[in-house]
């Protein structure tokens, strides 16, 4: 049946579709993350982002579709979460403004809009990159402007069909999708709206999730797992949480005295799985490293020593931590003095949030690696701040586009220090002057910037070859300023070669953050072989409890 015009009803249709689909195939989209890290989080960051556009249009009961493009556009926009999701909500914004005065959309009209989004998106961006979701909307639009078709149904095929040639080209333009043998992220959830769109109004059934590889299992699991086991319950009542214990384990595979079994990976994960959730199962020829959210530690850990003995073992009991989480934010909740400058840094960990909250910082901003926080996060806490002013600490490069959008809406003139790091966010604020004006920290805070180098140690959930590093899944990576450096079996004599690496003749102080799968005994070991090193280093360890990277490390 011909579809000659988009009426809101079918747009609403269309939208629910394509936040339905971007959720179902979240993990599947975290999973072409470029770097082989655990903390993949595109397909997360762009469904929850549509997911706050689709709320939007469905509570609006407009009968104009430009008025519930603006409800999408809108809501996009402050459901906003890492990169990706600020620049859907860019193409939506570009959409909507073509359209803003239509009741109902025919073929010209989407042609036109989906340009306009184009031209918005690449505007958004200070440096646009071709083989990201740019080329992909951009492929869309050509693909608007080379199809002569005015039934609706039929042009969608055709605009789904540009998204999948302009997909399938990225590796071609950005030479790190090339070398991991992966597609951009961002413009395969672009793919999976626009395709949504289409299913729609061909009466097609909305497809299933992609089913991802066991080697993209590993990495999903990790990048859907919360900010932390305790810092993603916010607020749910300690009662509510079904598995209780977050249980860690590593085994030395066909070491100790209760050996019964040669290890077997299918079999040491199904036993495993049905003790209860956030599973995560790493291993290689000497050891295995587990994760779990359970009501039985001790039946993880009787498992485990099946296989190996136990070489370290971490049980927190989340109720508790819930409660205590609770408790600090009631008492913070009591402290409503007014403040000049309010310090908002966005920290993954609670050691790193008391860390930030020791040298100055006001407000925490609870997340980063795994799960950015949206615009409306952040403009929230600018806005409850209870200052005059206010200065973003990010701390990662995928949420300087979110709170750039959060400064433009927030109540109080707000400013962001460009940190892309945690390491360079506590070294900036050293700098802040509560005498000083705005612009003044900022730029004092921003001169810090390029005093620290910044060294991330983690595992990697897949074989890879990045820059001619050869990467096996289960080693661990020393990544410094973005760039992975070394790889090893070991996390501790991982990160003492990462920082070897590092080092230089103006190199004084050192600072290591353990988290949650480190201990403060694993980093003072680093410690010690870095002062057979230099014995004029000036070394601190702190406990960060993050989540993903066992060490972060500082060089000044």
């Amino acid at each position: 049946m011909s579809v000659s015009n988009i009426t809101s009803e079918k747009f609403n249709q269309m939208v629910q579709a394509a936040s339905i689909t971007l959720n179902n195939n979240a993990k599947f989209i975290n999973s072409l993350n470029v770097f082989p890290v655990p903390d993949g989080d595109t397909g997360t960051n762009m469904s929850m982002s549509f997911a706050s556009g689709a709320k939007y249009v469905n509570q609006d009961n407009s009968e104009s579709v430009g008025d519930l493009s603006k409800s999408l556009a809108k809501g996009l926009l402050m459901g906003a979460r890492g990169n990706s999701g600020v620049i859907l909500s860019q193409i939506f914004r570009g959409f909507s403004k073509s359209v803003e005065n239509k009741k109902e959309l025919n073929a010209d009209d989407i042609v036109s809009a989906f340009i306009n989004s184009a031209k918005i998106a690449y505007g958004s961006v200070m440096k646009p990159t071709e083989g990201t979701i740019l080329t992909v909307i951009k492929g869309v639009a050509q693909a608007g402007k080379d199809s002569n078709k005015k039934d609706l149904a039929e042009l969608f095929d055709d605009l789904t069909n540009g998204a999948d040639v302009a997909l399938k080209s990225t590796p071609d333009l950005l030479d790190v999708l090339k070398q991991v043998g992966v597609v951009d992220s961002g413009g395969q959830g672009l793919f999976f709206v626009i395709k949504a769109f289409s299913d729609v109004l061909n009466n097609r059934k909305i497809e299933e999730s992609h089913q991802p590889n066991s080697a993209e299992m590993s990495q999903m699991i990790y990048a859907n797992h919360e900010q932390s086991d305790e810092s993603a319950q916010g607020k749910l009542n300690p009662e509510d949480i079904k598995y209780g214990y977050c249980t860690q384990i590593m085994v030395r595979i066909g070491r100790g005295k209760q050996v019964k079994y040669n290890f077997d990976y299918d079999k040491f994960y199904e036993y495993l799985a049905k003790l209860g959730d956030s599973l995560l199962v790493i291993n290689d020829d000497e050891i295995v490293k587990v994760h779990v959210h359970t009501e039985h530690p001790g039946k993880v850990l009787a498992w485990g020593q099946l296989f190996g003995d136990l070489a370290n073992v971490k049980v927190d009991n989340m109720r508790l931590q819930q409660e205590d989480i609770i408790e600090k934010d009631e008492k913070k909740s009591e402290d409503n003095t007014p403040k000049d400058t309010a310090i908002i840094s966005i920290v993954s960990g609670n050691g790193l949030g008391e860390l930030f909250r020791s040298l100055g910082v006001t407000n925490i901003i609870k997340g980063g690696q795994t799960m950015n926080p949206s615009t409306k996060d952040i403009v929230d806490a600018i806005n409850n701040s209870n200052a005059k002013k206010a200065i973003i600490l990010p701390n990662n490069g995928n949420i300087f586009m979110a709170a750039e959008q959060a400064t433009e809406v927030a109540d109080i003139p707000t400013k962001i220090v460009h940190t892309k790091t945690l390491q360079q966010g506590l070294t900036s604020v050293l700098s802040f002057n509560p005498n000083a004006s705005l612009d003044e920290n900022i730029d004092a805070m921003e001169d810090m910037l390029d005093t620290v180098k910044s060294g991330e140690v983690t595992y990697a959930v897949r074989d890879t070859n990045i820059n001619g590093v050869d990467i096996k899944k289960g080693h661990f990576m020393g990544i410094v300023d973005g760039d992975i450096k070394i790889t090893g079996k070991h996390s501790v004599d991982t990160a003492v070669q990462m920082v070897q690496k590092m080092l230089d003749e103006d190199s004084e102080v050192i600072t290591i953050i353990y988290g949650n799968d480190s201990n403060e005994k694993e980093a003072n070991k680093v410690k010690s072989e870095l002062e057979k090193i230099d014995s004029d280093l000036e070394i601190e360890v702190h406990e960060g409890d993050q989540p993903v990277y066992p060490f972060l490390v500082s060089v000044e």
